[in-house]
């Protein structure tokens, strides 16, 4: 039985990490740097890939990162990821990143990121992982949003 038929629920990739933002993390006006996000999501996402692949992975892509809200020295930052498709090698996780002042409880949603991770081997080489199925008709839609995406991905290759 190879890795593909093997398939595992979206639920089981799941992962959320939470950490307190310190002045170590922002700029002098008391906002986190973007590229410390960028690091969090990236961490979050290879997390939920791992977990996934139950393989070490590397990171292939990010689609993008656009910032809606600044997160603050104090806030603390909350990256909620799951893994919503997956190829023969490669795995698509969708980060989602929210604020939330830890005083007053208020959450903002701050950004979504969609991140393309590959499985390897101890040697470096790409490895087949799990199928990936849906639990639920949202997570459907998730799923089939991630093959589009991951099809306009390989349609921008040169």
């Amino acid at each position: 039985m190879t890795k593909q038929n093997q398939a595992k629920p979206m639920s089981a990739s799941r992962i959320s990490i939470a950490q307190l933002m310190q002045p170590e993390h922002a700029n002098n006006h008391g906002n986190v740097h973007g590229g410390w996000i960028m690091k969090l999501v990236d961490e979050a996402g290879a997390l939920a890939c791992m977990r996934h692949a139950q393989q070490r992975v590397v990171t292939v892509a990010i689609d993008q990162m656009t910032f809606q809200h600044p997160i603050m020295i104090g806030h603390l930052i909350i990256l909620n990821a799951e893994v919503t498709y997956v190829g023969r090698t490669s795995l698509e996780a969708q980060v989602c990143v929210i604020a939330e002042n830890p005083v007053t409880g208020e959450q903002v949603h701050t950004n979504t990121a969609y991140l393309v991770y590959v499985a390897i081997d101890e040697n470096g080489k790409a490895v087949e992982v799990p199928a990936l199925f849906a639990e639920s008709d949202a997570e459907k839609e998730r799923i089939k949003a991630g093959e589009a995406r991951q099809k306009h991905r390989l349609s921008q290759k040169s």
